[in-house]
């Protein structure tokens, strides 16, 4: 009796780790680095590198491992993806590969008997509420990097600082949109991140976020930088809709603004509000994700 979880381990896992070590060590990390990354000592990378672990070659050879190998190893690289979000998408090709797939021909050669059963091993759910808010962690990273990487943008940040946001498919409140906790600040002439992006540390650019999404835009991320009339022409001049509201209207104001805009589309937009009495003016980009908003400040206002 073998089970098919015996056959991912034997198969999928040393040929899967094989691939990414070299994917790894090809950017340039160390097998220290590497080790840490793949949860597994040096003497492993060591072997993995000297061709001394048996790779599968059916395995090696399928192009969706190719490429999930490719995709894990520079998230991991470049940071735009945690060791928990390679984890679940390895997790869930697995699991596809299990489901009258590789894994499970694989399966079935090694346990002939179950070719004659009609049997599944989907057991994980390929659209994980961990697999979402993973992703949705990465495409913060990347916006950041978008960001930070754009020469000139610490110059953007307003005083109050700066914080990009993105939300679940369907947010009901800040606990559903990852952001900067403590917000981007400008630090002699660098934009600095003080943390990894957590869900439920924004209230300020989250809650704008969700409140056009209450007034009916279709909008997923945000990002807030400076406001003055140079910046609005920019965004109006590249084509950008935009929308004014009253910071002094209330919580409320953002929503009225964008109902009364009858604003339903995908593509990125601006809101901005001209400052009152103690509070800073502020401009803001929404759409789709975090990597969008912050391509359209770069290359609006950085170009």
């Amino acid at each position: 009796m073998k089970f098919v979880e015996e056959v991912v381990v034997d198969a999928f896992l040393p040929t899967y780790r094989a691939m990414l070590a070299e994917r790894l060590r090809d950017r340039g990390l160390t097998q220290a680095e590497v080790a840490d990354l793949l949860g597994v000592s040096q003497s492993a990378v060591s072997k993995y590198a000297h061709g001394e672990v048996d790779v599968h070659p059916d395995v090696e050879g399928d192009e969706r491992v190719r490429a999930l190998a490719d995709r894990v190893a520079e998230g991991l690289a470049d940071g735009t993806l945690s060791r928990v979000g390679a984890l679940v998408e390895t997790e869930v090709l697995i699991r596809e590969l299990e489901d009258g797939d590789l894994l499970a021909r694989l399966h079935e050669e090694a346990v002939p008997e179950l070719a004659e059963a009609d049997a599944t091993f989907a057991v994980h759910d390929a659209d994980s509420a961990l697999r979402t808010s993973e992703q949705v962690l990465a495409s913060v990273r990347r916006g950041l990097r978008v960001l930070t990487n754009a020469s000139g943008f610490a110059g953007l940040i307003p005083n109050v600082g700066t914080n990009l946001a993105e939300s679940l498919p369907d947010p009901t409140g800040i606990e559903d949109v990852a952001a900067v906790p403590g917000r981007v600040v400008d630090v002699k002439g660098a934009a600095t991140v003080p943390g990894d992006p957590e869900f439920g540390v924004s209230e300020h650019v989250a809650g704008v976020l969700l409140s056009a999404r209450a007034g009916g835009a279709d909008a997923h991320a945000a990002v807030n930088v400076a406001y003055d009339e140079e910046i609005l022409a920019a965004f109006t001049d590249a084509g950008y809709r935009t929308v004014e509201f009253d910071p002094g209207a209330g919580e409320d104001a953002v929503e009225a603004a964008i109902t009364a805009a009858d604003f339903d589309t995908e593509e990125p937009f601006v809101l901005y509000q001209t400052g009152a009495h103690g509070v800073e003016a502020i401009t803001y980009v929404l759409g789709p994700d975090a990597p969008t908003v912050a391509r359209a400040v770069v290359e609006t206002l950085l170009r």
